[in-house]
Formats: C-alpha cells, structure tokens, sequence
C-alpha cells in the first residue's frame, strides 16, 4: 500500500466513526430548539424552502439537468480521482459563496431566492464527485446514493445514523430500493434539510451583514458536503 492509500484510510476510518456516533443530549435537545426557530420565521419563507427541495428532489431522480456530460478516464488512481473531487470542492464553493454574498446582500427577498440556487449547486457538485469516482450517474439507485450523501450531511445524527447503515450496506440495501420514484420519502429529506441549515441561514436575511453571512456560510456547507462525498465514494472504491 503506497502512503496516500494508508492515510486515505485512516481518515475513512476516522469518518465513519463519527457517522456511527450516538445521537447527544445537545443533540435531540436541539430538536425542540429548532422547531421554536420554524414558529417564528415567516410562513412564505416555509413555502419557498420546501417547494425547493421537493421540486430538487424531483429533478434528481428522474435525472434531469443535473447529469454532467464530462466523462472520466476509466484507469485512474484514488489519489488522482481525488485531486479532481478537491478540484470540484474549490470550484463549488467559490460558486457558493458568490451565490451566499450576492443574494444575502439584497435583503429577505433576495436571501429567498438563496434556497434553491444553493440546493442546485450542491447536487450538481455531488453528480460531478459520483462521475468522478467512476459511478454511473444515468444510474436510478445511483442518484439515489447522491441523496443519501446529501442526507449524512445535513441530517440530525439520529438520521445520519439511520442512513450511514443503508449507505455502509449499499449493495444489499440498494436491492429493495423502489423502482418506482414518487415512492421517495422526500418529506422527512426536506425536514431534516431545512431543520440543518434554518439556524446556519436565519443572519443572512438581516441587512448589513447578510452578504457576509451568506458567503461564510455557504463556503462551510460545500466543506461538509465536499468531505462527506469523498468519503462516502471512498467506502466504495476501496471495497
């Protein structure tokens, strides 16, 4: 095993650890503190969010404009696959954060708008990651993981718990997978999503500092997302 490999792993290891780690007490106490927060905030702000991830849901699985048309060397070492995935994180979180800045700069409308150009960066982010590891995006169950990946991200750690199993199993698990799409549960997605970011999101709608808030916070969502990708490709290909 060459060095990159060993480290490789010890990362992974290091990963998956804390995917398998039992919900806190700060963590389900959060719960009853995040569903105050969803009292407060503006019913339109609900509406939007949640008509964005499910139509992005939507779009994910039957496909849609999310597929790359880059194709990959199908010889390529891990360390040469994951200098490209590196690549794609610099790339979408600058992507992001210009998104962040941009719309948090324009106040609560503009900061509504933040939801579904965000949720779009991501999982173009993730489809570019899957090709990159050599998996078959045109692939239904394949599209499927990209979601998977999405929920270990943004999910309480009970949910993550729940999904890091289906993930860690996924040539067993991917069998009893729907054949039919609208049988997705995206409702609990769209919750855990929205109960993950609301926190993280609800500055960026304060003028003055919305510019700033966005564009930092958007930078640490794709840091999440970047590394929970590479390591849930990784299980994968070092099977």
């Amino acid at each position: 095993m060459d060095k990159y490999y060993i480290d490789t792993m010890k990362e992974l290891n290091q990963w998956k650890n804390r995917m398998e780690k039992k919900p806190s007490i700060i963590n389900k106490a959060s719960k009853g503190v995040q569903n105050k927060i969803n009292s407060i905030l503006p019913d339109k702000y609900h509406e939007i969010l949640t008509s964005a991830i499910k139509n992005m849901v939507k779009a994910v699985l039957s496909g849609s404009q999310y597929i790359t048309k880059k194709s990959y060397p199908f010889i390529m070492s891990l360390e040469e696959r994951e200098k490209l995935a590196r690549e794609k994180i610099g790339f979408y979180k600058k992507t992001a954060m210009l998104e962040g800045a941009g719309t948090g700069a324009g106040g609560f409308l503009m900061s509504l708008a933040d939801f579904p150009l965000l949720l779009s960066i991501k999982i173009k982010f993730l489809y570019d990651v899957a090709a990159i590891y050599g998996f078959d995006i045109t692939n239904y169950k394949e599209r499927l993981y990209i979601l998977k990946i999405f929920q270990l991200a943004f999910s309480s750690q009970a949910v993550v718990n729940k999904v890091f199993y289906e993930i860690e199993n996924w040539e067993e698990y991917s069998k009893t997978l729907p054949s039919n799409i609208n049988l997705f549960d995206w409702r609990v997605f769209q919750q855990e999503y929205r109960d993950y970011i609301d926190i993280a999101k609800l500055l960026q709608i304060i003028p003055g500092i919305g510019a700033v808030v966005g564009a930092y916070t958007n930078s640490k969502l794709l840091d999440k997302l970047g590394a929970t990708a590479m390591n849930a490709y990784r299980m994968r290909v070092i099977k």
